[in-house]
């Protein structure tokens, strides 16, 4: 299946609405929810023209993983020369390679001012762990502090690349 990265805009609204909802309780297994006011159309277009706002500002590189439609959602925040990441795939493409392949996309074409990256996963959402490893992320600590979702103890784990390391 063939993807390609495309750059967060206006027009994406009500689509990207219409993903998140989809795909809600997926991504719930895997990650701390955002709460039912992020659902609610007037607070989703409120926060989708806060991010358009940060990408316009350099704060922020917001992506949408497509094929003819939203698959996933893969994100940069910037802060000087390191960036903190962020995706999630729908559930019907985990499993596939997709994460990695977008991850990858990414990568390449990272702005050149930025030296590291960080990301932070689950220590359940294995499948997050290796997008990020085949991509030349280390992994280089865990939160000893558990907390509970669904009924199971977590903690987060933290990754970083670094230019030159890959």
């Amino acid at each position: 299946m063939d993807i390609r990265l495309e750059a967060l805009n206006e027009t994406h609204e009500s689509e990207l609405l219409k993903f998140e909802r989809e795909n809600r309780d997926y991504f719930e297994t895997m990650v701390p929810g955002r709460g039912e006011d992020y659902y609610l159309p007037h607070v989703f277009k409120e926060r989708h023209m806060a991010l358009l706002e940060e990408q316009q500002k350099g704060i922020g590189y917001y992506y949408l993983i497509k094929t003819a439609s939203i698959i996933g959602r893969i994100n940069l925040i910037v802060d000087g020369t390191i960036a903190d990441l962020g995706y999630r795939l729908g559930e019907q493409y985990t499993g596939k390679g997709l994460a990695t392949t977008a991850l990858k996309q990414l990568m390449n074409e990272l702005p050149p001012m930025l030296n590291e990256v960080h990301a932070k996963t689950t220590s359940t959402n294995i499948g997050s762990q290796k997008v990020l490893e085949r991509n030349g992320f280390e992994r280089v600590a865990e939160d000893e502090e558990a907390f509970w979702m669904n009924g199971e103890q977590v903690h987060f784990v933290y990754y970083v690349w670094k230019r030159g390391d890959q």
